[in-house]
């Protein structure tokens, strides 16, 4: 026993030193090239699986990435019935006079008039700066109020390292945030029905106004239109949103689809470069290119663990049928999965069992444990462990288990102790008796009774 226990711990430790050298390629090795950002993710918005991870918890200024959040809490509003989509808003002078006329803007004027829709494509697609401050007024009443907002929602949903000072993203010191934050303010996001159709608009008309004749934008988003600059659109992108300034530099949060399988990426802190041929390149958009081509390219779904595998055996007592039953996942964990992993060795399997073993009758399909399935620091997921087939009790274990454990009971023992105790009480009482009358002979009581009972004369 104590052979196989060492054979088993020495094989894990292989293993381990396996797994620790194959985790990298899970996660950031992209082979011959580096993403040029200062920080990048990339990663499976359906299973939240991470492919790549470079500086994601550092914090960075978004630019008007920000504005993602600002649309969260609009669509929020808008489902609690605090506002429709068809809700007209009028454009404040604060909402107006406070940006600066060199940023990015709609156009438009103090008293014009749109509905909470149309702001929702200026902010998202043209990326309006005035229109972030217009719906903030409308939801929360201030811009100050609705930035606090902001950041409350942004505790809520677990981002650490964000801070929001304006709704729009304009540069300001105590404005920032990380990759990671953005990820996550970004899949909330998703989970509303008109974020990403807004989001994934390449060109949006809004209807003449009150102060202004109908307006045509086309997306600052390069992977999904070539009307801004040619050379980015990438086939499956849907969006999400660009940002940009001198101190953040260029980012993007895109997402794409190819095959049925999406992916998303945050790059932060980007550049616009100059290319031999005397051609710009905005690496933003450059550098999100090349992590969906390797995330598409260097991963494939697989089913990791089947729901027909058997795992291993637990012992079972109680039972004359049999000493052991097998044991199956509850539901299959299904993965993206690097190309060059080999399944069958380089993912760690880990069972536990919630007993040593387990007391007949079993059921079929109750659950008997654990299995973790992880390559080095990426967890894959944990799933039950259920039991194969019913195995019946023996009625005479049973009895014999159930007689041991009677007697085991502390009252059991404290009143059988007792019994025992009055019984040798009585059996020395009974003894002592019995020794004096053979000392003493039949007629002893213990005391002298009449005189003296000498010869007489």
């Amino acid at each position: 026993m104590k052979n196989r226990r060492f054979l088993s711990l020495f094989f894990c430790l292989i293993l381990i030193f396996t797994l620790g050298t194959s985790a990298l390629a899970a996660e950031g090795d992209t082979g011959d090239w580096e993403v040029a950002a200062k920080a990048a993710l990339l990663a499976d918005p359906d299973t939240g699986e991470i492919l790549y991870a470079r500086n994601i918890h550092e914090r960075l200024y978004p630019a008007s990435l920000t504005k993602v959040m600002t649309a969260l809490l609009v669509l929020e509003a808008v489902d609690s019935g605090k506002l429709t989509m068809d809700t007209v808003l009028t454009a404040s002078q604060t909402a107006i006079d406070n940006l600066p006329s060199d940023g990015s803007n709609a156009g438009i004027k103090v008293g014009e008039q749109l509905t909470v829709e149309q702001l929702l494509y200026c902010i998202l697609v043209v990326s309006a700066n005035e229109a972030c401050d217009i719906l903030a007024e409308g939801v929360s009443g201030s811009i100050e109020a609705f930035v606090e907002a902001m950041n409350a929602r942004a505790d809520a949903i677990g981002c650490e390292d964000t801070h929001f000072a304006n709704t729009n993203g304009l540069q300001d010191s105590n404005h920032y945030t990380t990759a990671w934050d953005l990820y996550l303010i970004t899949q909330e996001a998703m989970q509303h029905e008109m974020f990403m159709p807004i989001c994934n608009t390449k060109v949006v008309e809004i209807p003449a106004t009150n102060l202004s004749n109908a307006r045509t934008y086309y997306t600052t988003n390069y992977l999904l239109s070539p009307m801004r600059a040619t050379g980015y659109v990438y086939q499956g992108a849907e969006g999400v949103k660009t940002g940009s300034t001198s101190d953040a530099g260029y980012c993007l949060i895109a997402t794409a689809t190819r095959s049925g399988r999406s992916l998303l990426s945050v790059v932060l802190g980007a550049k616009s470069v100059t290319l031999e041929n005397g051609d710009k390149q905005v690496q933003s958009f450059s550098e999100t290119i090349k992590l969906f081509d390797w995330g598409f390219d260097s991963f494939s779904r697989q089913v990791i663990l089947g729901t027909d595998e058997l795992i291993d055996e637990v012992p079972v007592a109680l039972s004359q049928e049999q000493n052991t039953v097998k044991v199956h996942p509850a539901e299959e964990i299904e993965r993206l999965i690097p190309n060059d992993m080999d399944v069958a060795t380089d993912i760690k399997r880990e069972v536990t069992f919630y007993q040593e073993s387990v007391d007949a009758p079993v059921t079929k399909g109750q659950e008997l444990g654990e299995i973790t399935l992880s390559c080095g620091d990426t967890v894959y997921g944990t799933v039950k462990l259920l039991a194969d087939e019913d195995v019946s009790a023996s009625r005479l274990l049973v009895f014999r288990r159930d007689l041991v454990e009677f007697f085991q009971q502390s009252t059991v023992k404290i009143a059988i102790g007792a019994v025992i105790g009055l019984i040798l009480l009585i059996v020395i009482l009974r003894l002592t008796v019995f020794n004096r009358r053979r000392r003493y002979g039949r007629g002893y009581t213990g005391t002298r009774s009449g005189g003296y009972r000498g010869r007489r004369r």
